[in-house]
């Protein structure tokens, strides 16, 4: 079984567990997930892919959640507590399926890495020590969180 059809799976299968335990919000949550990786496959048959990949369906799941994220601070200073308390209730669910994030020593160390497994020595060179954490370490690291501490290692 490919890690694909098991991210898949597991959200057929917590969807299954929410309906039967009447969880409105969580079944709500998940039917939006798959709606939105349905979405994600269609638009990427076009380039011959019928399911995208683990990594994409990651990618796809780090975007909903960020962009609840927004939206709960948006909530907040509009002194809308109930909605934004629904959007973290999303984001709860979202996140049980995305792999465990790296805590910042263990960033840096794959930072360190990076840098000396691309020789990169100043901050014209960021883009390959980017790409070179992307590819190791693209489910677990949060390239949003990744880049300043590149720029900083390399003196930018």
């Amino acid at each position: 079984m490919s890690m694909a059809e098991d991210l898949r799976s597991r959200f057929t299968a917590s969807l299954k567990e929410a309906m039967l335990a009447k969880d409105a919000a969580r079944t709500s949550t998940l039917r939006m997930i798959l709606a939105k990786l349905k979405d994600v496959d269609i638009a990427a048959r076009p380039s011959g892919i019928d399911k995208v990949p683990d990594d994409q369906v990651t990618a796809m799941l780090r975007g909903m959640a960020k962009s609840r994220r927004e939206s709960v601070e948006l909530y907040r200073q509009g002194n809308r507590p109930e909605l934004a308390e629904k959007e973290e209730a999303e984001i709860a669910v979202i996140e049980g399926f995305l792999p465990q994030q790296m805590d910042e020593s263990a960033m840096q160390a794959a930072v360190q890495a990076a840098i000396a497994e691309t020789g990169a020595s100043g901050i014209k060179e960021m883009g390959k020590v980017m790409a070179a954490l992307r590819a190791k370490h693209a489910a677990s690291l949060d390239m949003a969180k990744a880049g300043p501490l590149v720029k900083a290692a390399l003196g930018g």
